[in-house]
């Protein structure tokens, strides 16, 4: 570990001789980052990384935070999180070649095009069809909630390639793009006035074969590298990727407490309950950290995903308590369109997060998805009947 940070080090001193990133335009920094293996440094070498252990990621951020480089853009979270760990494990090396560095530079957003309508917890029983003609699919569905499916140029898609075989073993994986002919984003607005979220309608949407990421009828597979990422990715989010920060949700719950004249034995109860769940979430995630240091991330993602819902829930209903009567006034509904990833919230934001947060619970995976997780797969717990796992999809009865 003591040489693998020592030659971290040297590659660190060398990019930033050569690139300050005060004065370097930030997707020219990023790229110089991506070209020396300082983007994801456990990646393979050439796509972006050295091949060194995950915990020295931690490292190299810090380092670069310390010189002054910006974090990345929030609009760079699904590519980021979910798209680039996914490709790098299941895709060719062409398709990462083109892929991972404009994904990590910011040149490209991404999108996630997994859930339908009749398709969300189960999600396996999804219905968007790709049918092979030659070197290319053709497909035709519709997914949902597509978070900045608005401004994304690429999308990672999920779509059935067989329909005779049992529901999780006739899907296939792809790379879209969405702004080939056959794409159309729809807004959905949100409880919050906002359209962060669309549905996507995919009409004859022709995709290369070249654009497929793992074989044909491994999707489920590959999914699931997609979906522990983004469940790890999320859980992180309420303390700071793993740190012992402070939410968001906590730093507004001790500013409004802060400003109260009635410092009441109860209310000062659900301030403690509060501060002590984000530091179990810390603590939790810190653990979980320390667990997926192999590489991917396993079950233990959905413990941090089903308890930031339940903190970040109960600390804005608790905001909104402590506002009173002028919790309901001063927010603007305004059907709008969202230029960033709103998982968080700057101070004076507690109406919207309220309400945002209705959405903890349920993105990422609902949080009765997580709870069978975390009982079936780490306390061994028999499992939900499943009556239709074997049956072609063709055979399973669908609303």
């Amino acid at each position: 570990m003591t040489s693998d940070l020592t030659d971290l080090d040297a590659r660190i001193d060398a990019l930033l001789t050569d690139h300050d990133p005060a004065t370097t335009d930030p997707i020219a920094f990023r790229g110089a980052r991506y070209d020396r293996g300082l983007a994801w440094v456990h990646f393979p070498e050439g796509f972006g990384g050295l091949g060194l252990p995950p915990k020295t990621q931690g490292h190299l951020e810090q380092r670069l935070r310390g010189a002054g480089a910006p974090p990345a853009d929030p609009l760079l979270f699904i590519g980021m999180a979910l798209a680039a760990p996914t490709i790098v494990t299941h895709g060719h090396d062409e398709l990462r070649t083109r892929a991972l560095r404009p994904l990590f530079t910011g040149e490209e957003i991404w999108c996630q095009l997994f859930s339908e309508p009749g398709a969300g917890s189960d999600l396996a029983g999804l219905a968007t069809r790709a049918g092979r003609d030659g070197e290319e699919w053709v497909v035709n569905g519709q997914k949902v909630w597509n978070t900045l499916a608005h401004l994304a140029d690429r999308g990672i898609l999920i779509a059935r390639t067989d329909t005779e075989a049992p529901k999780h073993k006739g899907l296939t994986y792809f790379m879209v793009d969405m702004h080939g002919p056959g794409v159309e984003v729809r807004p959905l607005r949100q409880i919050t006035g906002e359209a962060e979220f669309n549905e996507v309608y995919l009409t004859d949407v022709r995709i290369p074969d070249a654009d497929r990421i793992g074989g044909i009828g491994d999707g489920w597979r590959v999914s699931m590298t997609t979906l522990m990422n983004e469940r790890t990715t999320i859980g992180g989010g309420g303390a700071r990727g793993g740190g012992r920060r402070r939410s968001d949700a906590l730093n507004e719950v001790l500013d409004l407490w802060a400003k109260r004249a009635d410092r009441d034995p109860a209310t000062r109860d659900r301030v403690m309950r509060c501060l002590v769940a984000n530091e179990v979430l810390a603590l939790t995630n810190l653990r979980a950290a320390a667990a997926a240091q192999a590489g991917n991330p396993g079950p233990e993602g959905s413990i941090t995903k089903l308890a930031l819902a339940k903190a970040n829930q109960a600390a804005y209903e608790l905001c909104i308590d402590l506002l009173g009567a002028d919790g309901l006034i001063d927010y603007d509904y305004t059907f709008s369109r969202p230029e960033s990833v709103a998982l968080g919230a700057p101070l004076g934001e507690a109406r919207k997060m309220f309400l945002r947060t209705r959405a903890n619970s349920i993105e990422g995976g609902t949080s009765e998805i997580m709870r069978n997780i975390l009982g079936e797969r780490l306390l061994g717990l028999p499992g939900e009947p499943r009556t239709d796992r074997d049956l072609p999809w063709s055979q399973v009865p669908r609303s």
